[in-house]
C-alpha cells in the first residue's frame, strides 16, 4: 500500500487568471479539489512545499490528505500544470476519493533482477524499459506505491508483458481488464557489438563453405 501524504491548503474566494498570477507572485499555487459528488473547492498551497513533494515518486501515486471544512479528505493528484521552461507549478487539480469506490491511477514500475537475468549476465544483452508506469484500478486502501517486475529469468530476445506483473490483492490492470491489451513493458535485446560479432561469424562460415577442395596433384 502507498504512503499517505498531506498538504496544507488555504481557501480562496477570488478566481480568475489575475488572481492566480497574484497568488504565484506570493509563492502560492492555485489548487482545485473536485469529485465525490461535491462542489469544486478552490484553494492555494505553498509552492516550495508542493514542488518538494512532486520530486518524490510516491507522491504521484499516493492518497493525499487535505482538510475540507475541518475534516480530512483523501485525494489523488489528477493534473499538474508546469511553466514551459521554469521550475514553477502553475496549477494543481486534486480528485476526491471515497473509501468504498475504486480509483484509477497510473503507478510506476520498478524492475528488479537485472543483475541475475541470463540475457544480460550470460548473453550480454541490453535491457530496455518500454513502459515506465501503468494504469491500475483499486480501492484507495489497496493503492500500491509501485509495482515490482521481476526480470531475473529473462533471456536475450525475450520480453516481459503486462500479464507477467504480480499484482497485489485488490489491484487490477486497466489495460488487461477492459482492453485485453497484453503489451510488452520491457525486453532484452542483443547489443550492437554482439550482433556485429554474430554477423561476422556467419560471414566467415559462408566463406569457408565456399572454398573449393584442393585438386590432387598428378604424378
Amino acid at each position: 500500500m502507498s504512503t499517505n501524504f498531506s498538504i496544507e491548503l488555504e481557501s480562496r474566494e477570488e478566481l480568475g487568471s489575475s488572481h492566480s498570477r497574484r497568488l504565484r507572485r506570493q509563492g502560492r499555487v492555485p489548487v482545485v479539489v473536485y469529485g465525490a459528488n461535491k462542489k469544486n473547492a478552490y484553494y492555494s498551497a505553498d509552492h516550495n512545499s508542493l514542488i518538494h513533494n512532486l520530486e518524490v515518486e510516491a507522491f504521484h501515486s499516493a492518497i493525499i490528505d487535505v482538510k475540507e471544512n475541518g475534516k480530512k479528505q483523501g485525494t489523488i493528484l489528477r493534473e499538474v500544470q508546469m511553466h514551459p521552461y521554469k521550475t514553477q507549478i502553475l496549477h494543481v487539480d486534486l480528485l476526491r476519493v471515497r473509501a468504498t469506490e475504486q480509483i484509477s491511477l497510473r503507478v510506476p514500475l520498478h524492475f528488479e533482477g537485472d543483475e541475475m537475468a541470463p540475457g544480460i549476465k550470460v548473453q550480454g544483452g541490453i535491457f530496455t524499459r518500454l513502459v515506465t508506469d501503468v494504469e491500475i484500478q483499486c480501492l484507495p486502501k489497496d493503492l500500491p506505491e509501485y509495482l515490482t517486475v521481476d526480470i531475473s529469468q529473462l533471456e536475450i530476445n525475450q520480453a516481459v508483458h503486462l500479464s507477467d506483473v504480480q499484482l497485489p490483492e485488490g489491484v487490477e490492470m486497466t489495460a488487461l481488464l477492459h482492453e485485453g491489451d497484453d503489451y510488452a513493458i520491457a525486453s532484452i535485446s542483443p547489443s550492437k557489438i554482439s550482433a556485429e560479432i554474430e554477423e561476422e561469424d556467419e560471414i566467415d562460415e559462408e566463406e569457408v563453405l565456399a572454398v573449393p577442395e584442393a585438386e590432387e596433384e598428378s604424378d
